[in-house]
């Protein structure tokens, strides 16, 4: 049922520059049935301002540039006013959180309006994060808070513009109400955008406790909207729920093969964290790598490394064996669900080295190719070199213009240097400039280091959010030189090996 505008806000559009958006709105979750999830309303967040837009997303979903500056919008985007189509809900779900069953779960503080219909006939959900209260809250406020907001935002975006799958960000807005964590901090909502918000946790839920028949619902919602090949699978035949899983399959591989070329930690993956699309959803306590320590733990909460670097594509697959537990219902027999997780390994396998073998610039492995990936991240590793400023050293150094080498990097020479030997005897029959092209485009100069993060919610506690608005730029397009910009590509300060981030947000 929907909410009645609230009288207090009636008068906004009057007010706004330019008329409401003319979106066409589909509420597809909504019509699946009250089962999955609850209508309810935003809760309003008193004064609300701008802090981050992204015209990408908003051109995207077809918004007009005047009317994401307007008043109504800025109302719209934080939840105090409800757009014309809409319909606000919160979808139930469970999962595996630190590899321990936690039960229901559910938007304890996300709410979603609905779906645009885009101009490519590509719907995508519009969600609010930090609106308030649902009936999943379990017992917390329902709000997100300035800083883990501002993060959000610019790494929805900065994934995006890596090539890397992920959710999408279409503003981050603030309010000066009070929001108590480990300490009182201000109000914030984020306005997300995906192809679904659906998460393996949404199929453990109706597995192990929802109504007869709900799985196989959401199962069948999910195939015809977002995965129609699997109603004709040929190595599966008449059995489209394993079709599904093997697809799931595939995505997450390839996404964390992207997540591991790039040395992107995410911090709790834990199953209601993961995307039934193979998206990267719910940026919480996550990290680029700085220098590359392959255990590295960036979620000051994880005491035991569960999600640690380079434990992702192993976690990855056991969160897969859950969702493969939890449709073996309808997918009808073990052996067939795990021939479907079978093709997990090989898929990441292969995907991992093909993104490896391009930031070396090597567009067709060969033999002997692995172990020289292996080589230099045994010694990057040794010497705890980092790791972005490396790939982008060696890609400057091939083409002939490093303005830095990549020896300086390293303590011990020697080694560098037989490696060194190595790839340049791989890469001689190839044209320099070619492979210096294609290495620059695949090993970014600008990443959201923790720093840069620190540094932009800093200046935004003091209603700066000039940072925030650079740093949008530049990670939009982190491959280009961005000449202006070059501080921002520099080595970490001794300070930032200081930061703790936690899964409280």
């Amino acid at each position: 049922m929907d909410s009645p505008l609230s009288p207090s806000l009636a008068d906004v559009d009057a007010s706004a520059p330019a008329a409401s958006p003319a979106l066409r709105w589909s509420n597809s979750l909504a019509d699946l049935g009250a089962v999955f999830s609850t209508p309810l309303s935003p809760t309003e967040l008193p004064d609300p301002y701008w802090v981050g837009r992204s015209q990408q997303v908003a051109d995207m979903l077809g918004i007009d540039p005047l009317w994401m500056g307007s008043e109504q919008a800025l109302a719209a985007l934080t939840g105090n006013l409800r757009l014309e189509g809409s319909r606000p809900l919160a979808s139930v779900y469970s999962g595996h959180q630190f590899g321990q069953w936690a039960g229901q779960l559910g938007d304890g503080r996300a709410i979603l309006l609905g779906e645009i219909e885009t101009a490519d006939g590509t719907p995508r959900e519009l969600q609010l994060k930090g609106a308030g209260p649902t009936p999943y809250s379990r017992m917390g406020d329902g709000r997100a808070v300035l800083r883990s907001s501002i993060r959000e935002f610019l790494c929805s975006e900065a994934m995006h513009g890596l090539g890397i799958a992920t959710t999408r960000a279409l503003s981050v807005t603030g309010s000066d109400a009070r929001v108590r964590r480990e300490e009182v901090e201000t109000a914030a909502v984020v306005a997300r955008v995906a192809p679904s918000f659906l998460r393996f946790g949404h199929f453990e839920h109706f597995s192990y406790g929802g109504p007869a028949g709900a799985l196989g619902q959401l199962a069948d919602y999910c195939i015809d909207r977002h995965y129609p090949q699997c109603r004709s699978s040929a190595r599966f035949g008449a059995n489209p729920y394993a079709a599904l899983l093997e697809a799931v399959s595939a995505r997450t591989a390839e996404l964390l093969a992207q997540w591991q070329a790039t040395g992107f930690c995410h911090g709790v993956m834990n199953t209601d964290n993961m995307s039934i699309l193979g998206l990267t959803i719910d940026y919480g306590p996550f990290q680029f790598l700085d220098a590359f320590v392959p255990g590295h733990i960036c979620n000051h909460s994880d005491s035991q490394g569960r999600y640690a670097f380079n434990r992702q594509p192993n976690i990855a697959q056991w969160n897969l064996f859950c969702l493969g537990q939890a449709l073996l219902p309808l997918i009808g027999d073990q052996d067939t669900a795990l021939a479907a997780l079978a093709c997990y390994q090989p898929a990441f396998a292969a995907a991992l080295q093909r993104r490896m073998a391009a930031k070396l610039g090597l567009a067709h492995t060969h033999d002997g190719d692995q172990e020289l990936i292996e080589d230099i991240l045994t010694l990057l590793a040794q010497d705890r070199v980092d790791y972005s400023i490396f790939w982008r050293r060696l890609s400057h150094q091939v083409g002939g213009q490093p303005q830095h080498t990549v020896r300086e990097l390293f303590v011990d020479h020697s080694a560098l240097d037989a490696w060194m030997t190595r790839y340049h005897q791989r890469i001689a029959p190839l044209p320099a400039a070619a492979v210096a092209r294609a290495m620059l485009g695949v090993n970014p100069k600008f990443l959201l280091r923790n720093y840069l993060g620190e540094q932009a919610i800093r200046q935004a506690q003091r209603k700066d959010y000039s940072l925030v608005a650079t740093l949008l730029r530049v990670l939009e397009a982190p491959f280009d030189e961005h000449p202006q910009h070059e501080a921002l590509a520099d080595l970490p300060p001794q300070w930032a090996s200081g930061i703790e981030i936690s899964c409280s947000s």
